[in-house]
């Protein structure tokens, strides 16, 4: 019995003991929003003693630990927490977990932007998609105009974009500015970039709020980065119904060297394809271009140059009159920039481009001589302080030199002017959470001929409702120097300007795009003049104003297999009062309703890619002289189905046909009217149409190189 009150008494004892020195740990976890964490791993420092956090985000557990510990919280996709104390407090605890930053993850800024590209997660398009869309031709600025946003002004050639004309959008490559990003052209012969898209490896095209980076444009902004390194020696070949190109690449360990020239001339298509338009002399030109790539140990060189030489002569109404318009331009562009990285996340860039362009333009009795030098030279620094804060600041400086002859039966003339605009940006972005983030910056340009300085403040903010979803909004205000055609008359034409509201929304899921995007625009100091033409004897103010606002629509869907597409939609209200318009009203390059359905279809059985792409327009406005109300006609709508076909004749030779309108659509840009009156007394009028109804292109372009599989299909 002894032994048996002894046993019992020192089970009783131990168990006693044993649960004294257990310490029960208990709490919640959860995150900023007060959700719980479920599966969170919660343990002591240095032991096994731990659980995992219930659905409900609570855990408990003992330890026969004592004294000062260290408890060690830790989940996927949050940051690690530690909390250190006396474990006899380990009790009941509320643990708040914060959100573990990850930039793949995190929400993207992009209202009012378009990112064309192979490395960024917010590629709405492809290098590929921008050479392969039927109608473009290898046309970056064709390509472009099947998103929503911008405006199909056949005549131009150019960009038009929410209701802003051609010189509201500018182009940068690398970062630079080009002063003369189209060739060379007359009224209502439509231009084409100066550019090859082969050369870059990612666009980015703003239709509104962009950075405080860039400047000197009121509406939109297109930048292009140039390709960092040549993937290997070759050769390339390039028969065309237009002309000729060649091309060739050598690499060495670390820089390489590429050279291309081409001869392009339109006589013998246009004698066997009627033309809408009269040319007494085809359109030809002869190109090259030099690209020069350095990677030095903490930085990459480049340099670009391109010379190209146009000539034509069209007899065409000009203000109701034939004329005969003979054009020579001569245009030679350098780009040169170096990016270095300085260490400890510092980072710099700093380039200058060049562009020198002259035009030599008889037009009947009258002679046009000008020449335009244009330099750009930029320094940016940028430094990453955190996972979470980037800061981008810099400097730059554009410089205009204009000169021009005018010799008519009248006397001759010489107008010119130079220009000077000193800018400094600063930017940051700034995430706050992997779901909110916000772009701010501030943007300030001295402006030498107005000796005046204006400020431009620019914010966007982004939200991420889910993982495939999220809202963006931008405000910015922007400024632009007046254009060349008024500067060369008045130098104290301040600065035009714009203030862009944007709220967009985007869903994307694997091969699936959403964009939505409402915006508006307005005007204010628009440039004026009196007359129906800009001459040195107009009356020139800023008394313009306007407005722009509208929806843009963007979905692409690329799941199905070997076909690709993607449909644009944009409507836009937009009034304004510039130029020599008498009252606020839709401009004529405005078009109320735009739709454009792109598709690309890949036919294994026949080693081909087939594309269509079909473009709508709803009618634009036109001024009638002969009606008492001022821009008050409005053309029919405008149709146009495009068709192209890549056929690979073998891995490295590509037989490529493409016709744009197929069906011949005879469609109207609008009416130019005489300046005087006929016997009974009305106006005549004259159609503003393509040069062709119809336009075919053949080309056989063959590669050769080492690489067996390479080919031009990238560049078509």
């Amino acid at each position: 019995m002894n032994f048996n009150y002894f046993a019992l008494f020192y089970f009783t004892f131990f168990i006693a003991h044993v649960s004294f020195a257990q310490q029960e740990i208990s709490g919640i976890v959860t995150d900023k929003k007060q959700r719980p964490v479920a599966g969170a791993n919660i343990y002591l420092k240095g032991t096994y003693d731990g659980a995992i956090s219930d659905e409900n985000g609570i855990f408990s557990f003992t330890s026969e630990k004592k004294g000062i510990q260290t408890l060690i919280i830790s989940f996927l996709s949050f940051k690690t927490k530690e909390i250190s104390g006396e474990i006899n407090n380990f009790n009941n605890l509320e643990i708040q977990l914060s959100e573990q930053f990850d930039v793949l993850e995190a929400v993207m800024i992009n209202a009012g932007n378009f990112e064309a590209g192979s490395t960024s997660e917010a590629s709405v398009l492809k290098p590929l998609d921008i050479v392969t869309t039927a109608g473009s031709v290898g046309n970056i600025i064709a390509a472009l105009e099947t998103l929503p946003g911008t405006q199909s002004v056949g005549e131009s050639g150019r960009l038009f974009v929410r209701g802003g004309d051609a010189t509201e959008t500018q182009t940068f490559v690398d970062g630079l500015r080009v002063a003369q990003p189209y060739n060379a052209s007359v009224q209502n012969i439509p231009s084409r970039g100066r550019f090859s898209p082969y050369l870059f490896k990612g666009m980015s095209f703003s239709t509104g709020g962009y950075s405080a980076e860039y400047g000197n444009a009121l509406s939109s902004i297109l930048v292009m980065d140039t390709q960092d390194k040549a993937e290997e020696d070759n050769t390339e070949l390039s028969f065309m119904s237009l002309g000729l190109g060649i091309g060739k690449t050598k690499n060495w360990e670390k820089s390489s060297i590429t050279l291309n020239a081409s001869y392009t001339n339109l006589g013998p298509y246009q004698s066997l394809i009627n033309q809408n338009i009269t040319f007494d002399k085809p359109f030809q030109s002869i190109a090259g271009e030099v690209v020069y790539r350095n990677q030095m140990k903490n930085g990459l060189l480049k340099v670009y140059t391109a010379y190209d030489y146009t000539s034509f002569k069209v007899n065409q109404p000009i203000d109701g009159i034939r004329r005969t318009v003979d054009l020579n331009n001569n245009n030679f562009y350098l780009n040169s920039s170096y990016d270095h990285a300085l260490g400890n996340k510092w980072h710099l860039f700093s380039g200058i481009s060049y562009g020198n362009s002259q035009n030599d333009i008889d037009l009947d009795t009258e002679a046009v001589d000008d020449t335009e030098n244009s330099f750009h030279l930029k320094t940016k620094v940028s430094k990453r302080f955190t996972d979470k804060i980037k800061l981008n600041f810099g400097a730059e400086y554009f410089n205009t030199d204009f000169d021009q002859s005018y010799q008519s039966e009248e006397g001759n003339f010489n107008p010119n002017y130079t220009s000077g605009l000193f800018s400094i940006f600063s930017e940051a972005d700034i995430y706050f959470t992997q779901d909110l983030a916000a772009k701010v910056g501030l943007r300030a340009t001295q402006d030498a001929l107005l000796d005046d300085v204006y400020v431009s403040p620019r914010i966007s903010l982004a939200y991420k409702l889910d993982k495939n979803q999220q809202i963006s909004t931008a405000f910015g205000n922007f400024k632009q120097q007046a254009s060349q055609e008024y500067l060369k008359f008045n130098q104290n034409l301040f600065q035009q300007k714009a203030t862009h509201y944007i709220l967009n929304y985007q869903y994307s899921k694997a091969s699936k795009t959403l964009r939505a995007e409402a915006y508006f625009k307005e005007y204010r100091d628009l440039l004026t003049h009196t007359g129906n033409e800009i001459t040195y004897d107009s009356n020139f103010g800023n008394s313009g104003s306007g407005y722009a606002k509208g929806i843009d629509i963007f979905w692409r869907d690329g799941h199905y297999r070997n076909l690709d597409y993607w449909v644009s939609y944009s409507f836009i209200d937009s009034e304004r009062k510039y130029q020599n318009y008498p009252e606020k009203v839709i401009p004529n390059f405005v078009a109320n309703h735009n739709l454009s359905i792109v598709s690309k279809y890949w036919i294994e059985s026949l080693r081909s890619q087939a594309g269509f792409t079909y473009n709508f327009n709803s009618g634009r406005p036109f001024n009638d002289p002969n009606t008492s109300s001022f821009m008050a006609g409005k053309t029919k709508s405008y149709h146009s189905l495009n068709f192209n076909w890549a056929y690979l004749v073998s891995k490295q030779q590509i037989l490529y046909v493409s016709i744009s309108n197929v069906l011949g659509t005879e469609n109207v840009f609008g009416y130019e009217y005489s300046n005087t009156p006929n016997a009974s007394g009305r106006y005549s009028a004259t159609a503003v149409r393509p040069t062709a109804d119809r336009f075919f292109f053949v080309g056989f372009f063959w590669t050769i190189s080492d690489n067996k599989n390479r080919n031009q299909l990238d560049q078509l």
